[in-house]
C-alpha cells in the first residue's frame, strides 16, 4: 500500500505544478497581419514533484527525476543537483549514482532530467529506498513554500514470469473464513499457466470449480490482476445452505477495491466480487472479498496436505 500513497502524493505535486505551469501560460494577442507571444515575467525552476517513485528494472539504464521551468528562455540555464543527505536509507554509489550534478535546461525549452542509475543488485523488493536531491538555483527563481528538494523513492521491480505464478498455492480467503460451513479459511490450490498473462486456478473455492485470472505487468509501478467475469466459483448450496438464484456462485473483478501481484515473493492479492444471477439476470452481490495466494513448493504442499490436513485438492 506504501506505492498507493506516494502516488498519491505525487498526485498532488503535479497538481501544484499544473497550476503554476498555467499561469505561466503564454498569452496570445493576434493582430492583423502578426502574432505576439509574451511569457509570464515569474521565473521559477523547480523538481516536478517533491515526492515521487521511481522503478529500478533489471534492465532499465537510468530513470529520470524531471526539472521544470515555469518561463522558456532563449539560452541554456544549467543547474548544480546535489545529494543533501542520506537519512532516508539510500546511500550514493552504493544504491545508486547520478549521472551528471549539474542538470541543462535548453534554449527554447522548459523541461530537463536528472538521470539517475538504481543499482538494480544492491537493492531489496521489500524495502524502497529513498534519496533527497536538492537543486542548487538562485533565490530569486526558487518558487515560495515550494522549496528546491525533492524525494525520490526507489522501488525494485523483478522481471516477471507468468511461471512463478504456476504449481501449488495457499488458498486464504475471506469469503471462506464467513461461509465455509467447516469454518476453515485456507485451501490449497493448484494453477497451471494458460498463456503469457494468464493462469488457471483449479478448485479455486471448492473442488471441482476452476477461474481463470490474467495478469497485467504492464505498468512496473501498477501491476494488477482481473478476474474475466462470469465464472463459477461454486454452487450456491455447498456455502449458503439455500439456492437463491441458478445454483451458481459467480465471481469478478472487485470494482472497489485494486488486486494486484508482487513478482519478488511470488503472491497476489486478490479482491473479487462473488455474486448470484437468476436467470441470467443479477440477482444480488454476495459481497467483496479479501484473498491471498502465495505459492509454496512441491514438497512445501504435500506436508500441508497430508500432516497439516489442509483442505483442498491435492494430486501428485
Amino acid at each position: 500500500m506504501m506505492l498507493m500513497n506516494w502516488k498519491i502524493f505525487g498526485n498532488m505535486n503535479r497538481y501544484i505544478y499544473g497550476m503554476m505551469i498555467l499561469l505561466a501560460l503564454p498569452l496570445s494577442i493576434v493582430g492583423c497581419q502578426e502574432e505576439y507571444v509574451t511569457y509570464s515575467d515569474a521565473e521559477y525552476v523547480m523538481f516536478a514533484d517533491t515526492l515521487a517513485t521511481y522503478p529500478v528494472m533489471q534492465d532499465q539504464q537510468a530513470f529520470s527525476v524531471p526539472v521544470v521551468s515555469t518561463v522558456v528562455k532563449d539560452y541554456d540555464r544549467t543547474f548544480g543537483v546535489e545529494v543533501i543527505d542520506a537519512a532516508d536509507g539510500a546511500v550514493e554509489n552504493l544504491h545508486f549514482s547520478l549521472e551528471s550534478n549539474t542538470v541543462v535546461i535548453k534554449a527554447g525549452e522548459n523541461r530537463a532530467d536528472v538521470r539517475v542509475y538504481g543499482k538494480y543488485d544492491n537493492l531489496n523488493p521489500e524495502k524502497p529506498l529513498a534519496l533527497t536531491l536538492n537543486l542548487l538555483v538562485p533565490e530569486q527563481v526558487q518558487m515560495p513554500l515550494y522549496g528546491t528538494k525533492t524525494k525520490a523513492v526507489m522501488q525494485k521491480v523483478c522481471p516477471f514470469d507468468i511461471h512463478d505464478f504456476e504449481g501449488w498455492c495457499v488458498f486464504s480467503s475471506m469469503f471462506l473464513y464467513q461461509y465455509n460451513l467447516t469454518g476453515s479459511y485456507q485451501r490449497l490450490v493448484k494453477t497451471k499457466v494458460l498463456d503469457e498473462n494468464t493462469i488457471l486456478c483449479r478448485n479455486w473455492m471448492r473442488d471441482g470449480y476452476d477461474i481463470k485470472m490474467v495478469f497485467h505487468p504492464e505498468e512496473p509501478l501498477n501491476q494488477y490482476v482481473t478476474i474475466p467475469e462470469g465464472q463459477v466459483a461454486s454452487d450456491e448450496h455447498s456455502f449458503f445452505g439455500i439456492v437463491y438464484g441458478d445454483d451458481n456462485i459467480l465471481v469478478r473483478t472487485s470494482s472497489l477495491y485494486d488486486s494486484y501481484f508482487y513478482t519478488f515473493g511470488k503472491y497476489l492479492f486478490v479482491y473479487a466480487e462473488m455474486y448470484v444471477e437468476t436467470l441470467g439476470e443479477t440477482f444480488g452481490s454476495v459481497g467483496h472479498f479479501y484473498n491471498v495466494m502465495e505459492w509454496v513448493s512441491e514438497a512445501e504442499a504435500r506436508r500441508l496436505f497430508y500432516e497439516s490436513g489442509m483442505p483442498g485438492y491435492y494430486n501428485e
